[in-house]
């Protein structure tokens, strides 16, 4: 497929966005905001930025002004955020700007606030969010394309005008945004790329995105790059040629001072003011790793170190916040196969009372806490097996046929799941399966063929990170074998040189060194669960399955997570009740999965993320109150394996989120 340039779609609405925004203001033209003798200054006085993180796209939109509350009682005069492309275009041409990806009216609450925003539109964001920010469907684009790159067919299809949404400072809201617009009075300040230097020298690239930026925003608009505070990122990541100005980012432990310096090298006479772009309170954390977490003294030190010196500084992050849905990304380590998903959670700390020491801000009230509620255990019952329902929860639009297994991307399912069939001859006592390349986690079943897919028996799993071959045991059929592989996507890889990160099945798929053909696809739609139990009625014939071994609290036996597992049963469908009694009632809460294993949960209908206590160390689930309502509230449980033997689920008001493999 080759999508027309959306670049140039993008920027006419962001410039509408800025006249509407400013409209309601007006009269302030001479208001501006520039760089001189290496100091910010707004209107002509010295300005400090002390900003803060807060993704919109991590929050309920009820909850956005609350949030942005907090920060400004934190001591915060600016709020950052990134505007991921893959959210806002799903697919190509098909914008979206509400619910979650409503960025006019959070920009709206800032401005109501006087908060100004630095806003981080892509196409890359890192963000630990899937594919960096860039929408999956580029992955099926052929020749594939180099993304984050001078390739030439990539620049067609960036986001340029819808994608640029944004205010002025005449209107009281942007001062930056990443990659290229923003307004700032007559002044304008944006950033190009995210923390190129780490990741290439293509200064090409670079150089076109300047290019575009003064192309729809014209040439005062003042520029900067963000980089590693080191001579090989600076020296790569820095176009101070095209008159971009250079910010710098950093461990927390670092002593900034030298590094300003270093960055004054980077930066055109007297456009240097120092800044730390991403201030880091804390770290994120991949599934099968102990919580991050980060010595409040020690940071409250370094954030003292920059704030005390007329230093400026962007918390990263100030309000975390949840990757709901299956929009988490992952990293990788030396090769693409050392493959570390995120959590669902993506918290950091925060800091106060240093902001108010070293700028006079004043300490605001704080607003009051958000009430959450215990709703207690609630019992679930299975109400199908995936097996029972494939044909009612895959879109028969999209179910494929295939000489050879295909890429989730070029079938159209984005994320989450998807389920390969085919069929060969068994030979005895055991065949052996093999997928070398498999994005990311591969769950093997078999059946006879005549059989059809009633109660498969189940073979193992295969991971990306571990074992690639699994020995099957052969049954004793009058037929073929069926061979199902339900291949989840965990998450693309945000950062790195593996960030072209296609998912399902990427290679031949062969038992005992034959490769087997004529493939069906079912891509997983979780579009309407409520009606579960109107699609199937549930058999009562026994699970057939092999190799139990079940993972159920903290006494039973832990898997490595690196391990092949032997872990038996599902994929499965759950459901519970919540009732609550009133509009009083609804309250915030947390959903405890100890004693599950592996899956999705979904209530109402809406994806509240993944869960794998199994292995940890994330054990709960946020559930925020506008999720819920009053009357019935529908839990479903999509567990991959084994579930709680209770079959519970407990809504707690204080989680305990550590469990798993990494106590």
């Amino acid at each position: 497929m080759t999508p027309r340039g959306t670049l140039q779609i993008l920027l006419p609405l962001a410039v509408a966005l800025c006249l509407a925004l400013t409209s309601a203001v007006g009269g302030e033209a001479s208001r501006r905001f520039w760089i001189e003798n290496d100091t910010f200054l707004k209107d002509g006085t010295p300005f400090q930025i002390v900003g803060g993180d807060v993704h919109y796209f991590r929050i309920v939109p009820e909850y956005w002004k609350d949030r942005l509350l907090r920060a400004k009682a934190l001591g915060l005069n600016a709020i950052q955020t990134y505007v991921p492309w893959n959210l806002h275009e799903p697919e190509p041409q098909k914008w979206e700007f509400t619910g979650f990806a409503d960025i006019e009216s959070y920009l709206r609450l800032a401005q109501e606030l006087e908060m100004l925003v630095m806003l981080r539109v892509g196409p890359y964001i890192c963000g630990e969010w899937d594919l960096g920010g860039f929408p999956p469907w580029l992955l099926t684009i052929e020749p594939a394309l180099k993304l984050r790159s001078s390739d030439q067919p990539i620049f067609h299809c960036f986001p340029g005008r819808e994608m640029v949404a944004g205010t002025t400072y005449k209107g009281g809201a942007i001062i930056i945004q990443q990659w290229r617009t923003n307004y700032y009075g007559a002044g304008k300040f944006s950033i190009i790329e995210n923390e190129f230097g780490s990741f290439g020298d293509d200064k090409k690239y670079l150089h076109y995105l300047v290019e575009l930026a003064r192309r729809y925003l014209g040439n005062d608009i003042i520029l900067y790059t963000t980089d590693g505070g080191a001579i090989g990122n600076l020296k790569n990541g820095s176009i101070p040629q095209d008159n971009v100005f250079a910010a710098v980012d950093f461990e927390t432990g670092s002593n900034p001072w030298p590094i300003f310096r270093l960055q004054k090298k980077y930066n055109l006479p007297g456009k240097s003011a120092p800044l730390s772009s991403e201030f880091y309170t804390g770290w994120l954390t991949h599934w099968g790793e102990s919580i991050a977490t980060t010595d409040a003294t020690s940071t409250a030190k370094a954030l003292k170190a920059i704030l005390c010196h007329n230093g400026s500084a962007v918390l990263y992050m100030a309000h975390g916040g949840t990757n709901f849905g299956f929009y988490n990304g992952a990293n990788t380590g030396q090769t693409e196969y050392d493959y570390k998903a995120d959590l669902t959670s993506y918290d950091y700390a925060t800091l106060r009372r240093v902001i108010h020491e070293c700028t006079g801000t004043p300490l605001l009230p704080l607003p009051s806490d958000i009430q959450k509620a215990n709703y207690g255990l609630v019992k679930l019952q299975k109400v199908a097996s995936l097996f029972d329902i494939i044909d009612n929860i895959s879109d028969p639009l999209k179910v494929t046929v295939s000489e050879h297994p295909l890429q989730m991307e070029l079938i159209g399912q984005m994320f989450g799941f998807l389920l390969y069939m085919s069929e060969y001859q068994g030979k005895q006592p055991y065949n052996i399966l093999s997928i070398p390349k498999v994005h990311d986690r591969a769950q093997v079943f078999v059946s006879c063929s005549r059989d059809g897919v009633r109660n498969p028996v189940y073979a193992g799993v295969i991971q990306r990170w571990s074992s690639k071959t699994l020995e099957i045991p052969t049954l004793s059929c009058s037929s073929n074998i069926s061979l199902y592989i339900l291949v989840e996507n965990m998450g693309r890889v945000n950062y790195g040189p593996y960030i072209f990160d296609r998912k399902g099945i990427l290679s031949p798929v062969e038992i005992d060194g034959i490769a087997l053909h004529h493939w069906k696809m079912y891509p997983l739609s979780f579009n309407a669960l409520d009606n579960l139990p109107k699609l199937q009625l549930i058999s009562q014939m026994p699970d057939v399955r092999a190799s139990k071994v079940s993972v159920h609290g903290d006494s039973e036996k832990k898997l490595s997570l690196y391990s092949n597992e032997s872990i038996s049963g599902g994929p499965e469908f759950y459901e519970g009740h919540v009732y609550i009694d009133s509009e009083s009632e609804i309250k915030d809460t947390f959903i405890s999965f100890r004693g599950w294993n592996k899956g999705v949960a979904f209530v109402n209908n809406f994806n509240i993320g993944r869960f794998w206590p199994a292995f940890g160390p994330q054990c709960a689930l946020y559930v925020p109150a506008p999720i819920l309502r009053p009357g019935d509230n529908i839990v479903v449980i999509f567990e991959l394996h084994d579930p709680n033997p209770e079959l519970t689920i407990n809504f707690v008001e204080d989680p305990d989120f550590t469990c798993g493999s990494k106590q």
